[in-house]
């Protein structure tokens, strides 16, 4: 019995490493830093919530093009920036660089940090982590890297705000592979209680970010072009499944959207949770 276990683990690791190879195809392809960039308010508020101060070791883990490696950078810690796209840490390296903000860029998995036990005060992630196949891994290894008594600083988009209706509107035109839990679960407060169990204390908080465009044929071609889950799943459909997906997606925005005819703003609900090691 205890053979066939090991067996179904080994398949299952195998599986999601097939997965996460995938997925770092999927954030290279477009150029996420294109939208990225317009999140940097997230960054901010998330240092603000997780009292990142001056002269602290700070780990932004899956930090994309940089948000909240500058905001923590900007407040004078000492920042050390992760993600397993060198291209998007290239990005974040040459924000840094023209801020004259010292950062140091490492090319790193969220499921497996190259740093010892307690290396960092501050633990970082804006919309990255959430998206590690292995919930449970990535979430250890934060705990792992960050002193008793430090802080962990996450923000996820929610199953129920626009992001949570964008990507199931995609995943109705093309599913996402069977088995593997939603990155969403991330933006729940129950799923985050589990994952980080062993933790001091979890705060939540819900924020919103309000997408800004032109109008909503303009930030369809934003993310249809920059955005890679958006760019991979129109490249997977033939092109008159391409124009129902298109249909759908406007069909979204134009629902969703608050600005009342004077350019394109669609609030996105995220959760906000610190976490006290």
């Amino acid at each position: 019995m205890t053979t066939v276990i090991s067996c179904e683990n080994a398949l299952q690791l195998l599986k999601l490493e097939g997965i996460k190879a995938r997925q770092q195809a999927t954030w290279a392809s477009g150029d996420f830093a294109v939208i990225g960039t317009t999140l940097q308010i997230v960054g901010e508020q998330l240092c603000e919530s997780a009292d990142v101060r001056g002269g602290e070791r700070v780990l932004d883990v899956a930090a994309g093009n940089g948000n909240a490696t500058l905001a923590a950078a900007r407040r004078f810690a000492d920042v050390t920036s992760t993600d397993y796209v060198p291209e998007l840490l290239e990005r974040g390296r040459l924000r840094a660089e023209a801020e004259g903000l010292p950062v140091t860029f490492t090319p790193a998995d969220a499921e497996a940090l190259p740093y010892p036990d307690a290396s960092f005060d501050v633990v970082l992630s804006t919309f990255g982590i959430m998206f590690a196949p292995n919930h449970e891994t990535s979430s250890g290894e934060a705990l792992r890297v960050c002193r008793p008594g430090g802080r962990i600083g996450l923000a996820s988009w929610t199953p129920e705000g626009f992001l949570g209706e964008m990507f199931r509107t995609m995943a109705a035109h093309v599913p996402p592979p069977a088995g593997v839990r939603s990155p969403l679960l991330w933006g729940t407060r129950a799923h985050l209680e589990t994952l980080f169990a062993g933790a001091n204390s979890l705060t939540h908080t819900v924020r919103q970010f309000n997408f800004r465009y032109r109008f909503a044929a303009h930030m369809l071609d934003v993310f249809r072009t920059f955005y890679g889950p958006t760019f991979q799943a129109f490249k997977a459909l033939d092109p008159e499944r391409q124009v129902a997906l298109e249909a759908d997606l406007l069909t979204l925005f134009g629902r969703s959207d608050r600005g009342g005819g004077a350019g394109l703003v669609i609030p996105a609900d995220y959760l906000e949770t610190v976490v006290t090691r």
